[in-house]
């Protein structure tokens, strides 16, 4: 089964997920965050040797500041961000595009437009596990999945309708870790539903 870990960096996270000895890193937050994901990998038990995948939900600089640091010591990781987004990553060679429906080690490639026109979000359905990048938001105290940020999103339309799409997996879904704040690791599938209803 898929073991993961949330990189706190602050003001956003990064994801350490790990089926086995093979590991993929879920965004690399800020410039500078490299040693902390190394950390991360470390409290599961792996290395940036056996990280194979570096997946970046979207282009913002928050969320691919420290891919070319974490592609330098991941020397065996392919790098992977969404269709739309690919031309707005440089410093980097060899991004490859997923869209919809996409596998990226086992995990599911779910296309969320609306953020940025490639915004991705990726469901390990064996656990339970979507990680959202900037499609969704937590409130402070975990208890109500929040739609994205108005304040940083293109397309608040395009984005309300990424949310239902993610709520159509509900019964797959049972933590989610978000770009920004804490994970909700119990009833988060619910609690999209609850989301997607209000809108």
């Amino acid at each position: 089964p898929m073991r993961w870990a949330q990189t706190s960096l602050g003001f956003v996270s990064a994801y350490v997920l790990v089926r086995g000895n093979e590991a993929a890193v879920v965004d690399t937050g800020t410039a500078g965050s490299v040693d902390a994901i190394g950390s991360t990998l470390a409290t599961l038990g792996v290395t940036f040797d056996d990280v194979r995948h570096v997946i970046l939900t979207h282009h913002h600089p928050d969320h691919i500041g420290s891919l070319p640091d974490v592609l330098g010591v991941a020397s065996g990781a392919r790098a992977y961000a969404g269709a739309a987004d690919v031309a707005n990553i440089t410093g980097v060679d060899g991004l490859t595009a997923v869209d919809d429906g996409d596998d990226v080690f086992g995990l599911q490639v779910i296309a969320t437009p609306g953020h940025t026109l490639g915004s991705i979000a990726v469901l390990d359905t064996g656990i339970g596990l979507l990680v959202v990048g900037d499609a969704l938001n937590v409130d402070d105290g975990g208890t109500a999945v929040l739609g994205p940020n108005a304040g940083f999103t293109d397309d608040m339309t395009t984005a309300t309708e990424s949310v239902r799409r993610l709520a159509t997996f509900e019964a797959s879904i049972d933590a989610i870790a978000f770009g920004h704040g804490q994970p909700v690791t119990a009833g988060a599938g619910e609690l999209l539903a609850e989301l997607a209803a209000s809108l």
